[in-house]
């Protein structure tokens, strides 16, 4: 089944046209990578299919049912769920607190006379930190964690929130090697286990062939090539695009391949 689909979206600022009659389907289940070079469209094709922007024309379609004209915050009570580029918590707040506030807003509730504020929502927020690897800093203030783990923390406002689809937008940046494939390792992880559809954009080429189930190619605000990780590992046009002519997509995973 197509989980969320994008038909024909056109988005033009000031007469540039960052996405070009775009056309993209996310299949249920599993994970799916939007890659291409800085400038390429992907971020504002995330912003057209979450609603952070609004299409110039096209279509946008969330389990067969057209959000084309929902806002944002209507796609996210749905399941439609994204993260950002820079990580968006509250860094003044306990890393506990982040993720009671983000489910506080799932379920609308603001205030409740009865309970304390800090156990409104505390034994599920618990139990999304403890999914993610963050409950022995549960009572730690944001702001001082690792970059690493604002990353989790992030993750975690994002699953709390109940996708069913979850759109993250290079989750990797900024981390370092070996950190990134053990979040890259955690995400695979939760999309199993919660039986998630993923979309990500991402830049490491390793993260992206290791991960995926399928991979879409932007270059200058169109989609140019589609396919399983073999079909875009092989694929000539990405590889002039990533490398120039004659370049091949294996060096940049350090491949010992014949290929090379």
């Amino acid at each position: 089944m197509k989980a969320l689909v994008g038909r024909g979206l056109t988005k033009s600022f000031d007469g540039f046209i960052a996405v070009n009659n775009v056309s993209l389907e996310v299949e249920e289940g599993g994970i799916h990578a939007l890659i291409g070079p800085n400038g390429a469209g992907k971020t504002t094709l995330f912003n057209l299919l979450t609603g952070q922007l609004s299409p110039n024309s096209g279509r946008v379609f969330y389990f067969d049912r057209d959000i084309t004209r929902l806002p944002a915050h209507e796609r996210a009570r749905l399941g439609l769920v994204r993260t950002f580029q820079v990580t968006k918590i509250f860094p003044t707040l306990t890393v506990l607190e982040n993720v009671q506030a983000a489910v506080l807003s799932r379920e609308g509730e603001v205030f409740n006379f009865w309970k304390p504020a800090r156990k409104i929502w505390a034994e599920e927020a618990m139990a999304l930190l403890e999914d993610i690897g963050l409950a022995k800093a549960s009572s730690a203030i944001a702001g001082t964690l690792s970059h690493g783990d604002q990353k989790r923390l992030e993750l975690a406002l994002g699953l709390a929130c109940r996708p069913r689809i979850l759109l993250l937008d290079e989750p990797t940046a900024g981390l370092a090697p070996r950190d990134k494939f053990q979040f890259i390792e955690l995400i695979s992880q939760i999309t199993q286990q919660r039986r998630l559809t993923v979309l990500l954009i991402e830049h490491d080429m390793a993260v992206v062939f290791s991960i995926s189930k399928r991979i879409s190619v932007m270059h200058l605000g169109k989609i140019v090539a589609e396919g399983a990780p073999d079909e875009i590992k092989g694929n000539e046009r990405v590889q002039e695009i990533y490398f120039g002519k004659g370049e091949w997509l294996w060096k940049s995973l350090g491949s010992t391949s014949s290929t090379d």
